[in-house]
């Protein structure tokens, strides 16, 4: 009996012991937990609204923080490509409880351009963007689940671009805001006249 109570012991301790050296620290856990860039991974979990062609076989995919002032600067920039492309704007929150809100306005919003567009005025303005009122919850939730697959992907920081070259179909990743004939450039999209 002694012995049987001495091999449980000893068993319990070694699988404590094991379970703690397999138990990475958690940036560790976080950098092997990211997964490969997917266009087919955001069509069918992210949730955002488009700016450009709609029709356009040429998507951009644009995870942004609606307090982010480099989502603002591309939101400006990318407006001379929008002919050329679709452009799918994903809000996330990063910034905080004010992003969640007023991403889920924007994404409930029956012309979410013309919201963006009002956002983007009152931030400028220092006026902190637009107010997230009504029935929010199933946009919230959506911005919480676009802001989970942005960080399953790895990326750190807003604006985060995805989206197949449109010349060599690669994929191209991009963190950070581009002036409109770098985006263009990296995009493989015609650069507008005069740029």
């Amino acid at each position: 009996m002694r012995t049987l109570q001495l091999a449980a012991a000893a068993l319990a301790a070694c699988l404590a012991l094991t379970a703690c050296k397999e138990s990475p620290d958690s940036s560790k856990a976080a950098a092997a937990a990211k997964e490969p860039v997917s266009t087919a991974a955001i069509e069918a979990e992210a949730k955002g609204f488009i700016a450009g062609a709609p029709m356009s076989v040429r998507a951009v995919y644009v995870f942004f923080d609606p307090q982010c002032p480099h989502c603002a600067a591309l939101w400006e920039t990318a407006k001379p490509l929008k002919s050329q492309a679709k452009f799918v704007w994903i809000p996330v929150a990063l910034i905080g409880k004010t992003s969640e809100g007023q991403g889920a306005a924007i994404l409930a919003a029956k012309d979410p351009v013309a919201a963006m567009d009002e956002h983007e005025a009152s931030m400028s303005a220092k006026r902190g963007g637009i107010s997230a009122m009504g029935d929010l919850d199933a946009q919230r939730a959506q911005v919480v689940k676009n802001t989970q697959l942005m960080n399953r992907f790895g990326f750190e920081s807003v604006p985060s671009i995805v989206a197949r070259h449109a010349q060599t179909g690669a994929l191209v990743t991009h963190e950070g805001s581009l002036p409109t004939a770098e985006l263009a450039a990296f995009l493989g999209l015609q650069p507008p006249a005069g740029q």
